[in-house]
């Protein structure tokens, strides 16, 4: 399990993110919501090791994460930025080996494929350029780049933005099989709030920096509270 207790992080001495607990269990969707500036990204870019921790604590599995991003990875944890960032000048086999920066050789060509086996475009076009991709292909390509370090915790951050309302619904078709089909657990950022608290475990509301509201997904989706704020006060089937 990953748990967040008594977070508290930002920038210098901007304060972001104040007395964040959060609790990620294996295997689950963790979605959280909340309006632009909330301190959203700022969480996942904590967890990442992007961000200092002013205090409190992130532990997986019982121990503190380390504080440096490359060994946060190698226990397991990858986060897919905000607005894809993919390499747009290297193919996608380029990009695809540098999300596998610390494997193996061998490693790479056996995540290679499983990329492949989830996202058979990237298949089609492997001496692509990234930068030539629609930004659906270069979501595809962004999730299949943080594949390629084996992690158990996946953090996406806002993998619908700027994308056309079919073209992320494959998105997040595409995650809950990454989480179904491969036991991954999902930490999902994401304005959408009515999709994603429909496919979320639990899940948590970000206001000016602080936890405000949390409980599972179908519970959120019918919140008085979550309707008349993120849900135009409709809830969706």
């Amino acid at each position: 399990m990953l748990e967040i207790n008594h977070l508290h992080s930002g920038y210098n001495k901007i304060k972001v993110l104040e007395d964040i607990n959060i609790q990620v269990p294996d295997g689950k969707i963790v979605v959280v919501i909340g309006r632009n500036g909330a301190g959203k990204s700022t969480l996942l870019n904590t967890i990442s090791g992007l961000v200092k921790i002013s205090s409190g604590s992130i532990m997986l599995d019982g121990e503190k994460l380390p504080p440096t991003p490359h060994r946060i990875v190698a226990r397991g944890i990858t986060q897919i930025p905000e607005g894809r960032r993919v390499f747009p000048s290297l193919t996608i086999e380029e990009n695809l080996i540098m999300g596998g920066y610390l494997a193996t050789a061998s490693e790479i060509q056996k995540r290679t494929l499983e990329v492949f086996e989830t996202f058979p475009i990237l298949k089609e076009r492997f001496h692509q350029q990234a930068g030539t991709l629609s930004g659906g292909e270069q979501q595809m390509l962004a999730m299949g780049r943080g594949m390629m370090a084996n992690p158990r915790i996946l953090l996406l951050d806002e993998p619908s933005l700027g994308l056309a309302p079919l073209i992320f619904t494959q998105v997040f078709e595409l995650v809950q099989q990454l989480n179904e089909e491969r036991n991954m657990t999902i930490v999902l950022v994401e304005q959408n709030a009515s999709i994603a608290l429909n496919m979320a475990d639990y899940a948590y509301v970000l206001e000016d920096g602080k936890i405000v509201i949390e409980g599972t997904g179908k519970d959120l989706v019918v919140d008085p509270r979550v309707k008349a704020a993120y849900l135009g006060g409709v809830v969706e089937e």
